[in-house]
């Protein structure tokens, strides 16, 4: 996007404004003008210690509308469960030839999943998919026997997240073109799973500072509230 687009832009969002989640997401939307179908992202700081072990916050959840793109899916698996992946859609399923791949620079693969027995073997290139946030978690459905379910799920579009050194948890709910109605459905339930997962040790708001935008426009404040309630 232009700077002078991204001005024009800017100046629909009034920075000293908190919006109400219905009056943000219309904007992130109506300030998407790039040339191209441009994602709508959340980011959210939630009030946790990201350096206490029990006040992780990492999950997934099947958004109902989708995530509007082609997901890739990457599969580790052998035997009756790389047959089962294959019918269920995965684009790529292997074993230790994906392993290579990867340590070779392979990454055209948006989600990896892998059957238990694998995660010794997919522990090789930890190092690469980690920092990617690609590394397949129990915590996420990513390792699971069921593999079959699993790999439908992201297919149709499932939403991966987990908070960063800050405590922020990032996450698309859509693109664009599928319109308010549909990300606005998207993001309550992104937002119902979150709240789920509150650790009980976390005292205090939870939802400290939530921002929508889309990939090249500017960042919409909304409302947080003590219950959450008023979301729903």
């Amino acid at each position: 996007m232009s700077k002078k687009r991204y001005k024009k832009s800017l100046e629909k969002v009034d920075r000293n404004k908190l919006y109400d989640l219905e009056q943000g997401l219309k904007i992130a939307i109506e300030t998407a003008t790039a040339k191209f179908d441009e994602s709508i992202d959340v980011a959210i700081r939630l009030g946790v210690d990201s350096k206490q072990a029990d006040q992780q916050v990492r999950g997934a959840v099947t958004l109902p509308h989708g995530l509007g793109k082609k997901v890739r899916v990457l599969v580790f698996a052998k035997g009756e469960k790389e047959e089962e992946a294959r019918k269920a859609g995965a684009d790529f399923v292997g074993a230790e030839d994906m392993i290579e791949k990867i340590k070779s620079g392979w990454l055209d693969f948006d989600r990896v999943l892998a059957t238990p027995d694998m995660m010794p073997l997919v522990a090789k290139v930890a190092k690469i998919l980690g920092p990617k946030a690609l590394m397949p978690s129990p915590k996420t459905g990513a390792v699971s026997l069921r593999i079959g379910p699993s790999v439908s799920a992201e297919k149709k579009g499932k939403a991966s997240f987990r908070i960063d050194k800050k405590s922020i948890v990032h996450s698309s709910i859509g693109k664009k073109s599928m319109g308010y109605e549909k990300l606005k459905a998207n993001c309550l339930s992104f937002l119902e799973e979150l709240i789920k997962l509150k650790p009980k040790s976390s005292k205090g708001s939870y939802l400290r500072h939530f921002s929508i935008s889309s990939t090249m426009g500017p960042s919409v404040i909304i409302k947080t509230f003590e219950t959450q309630k008023e979301f729903f």
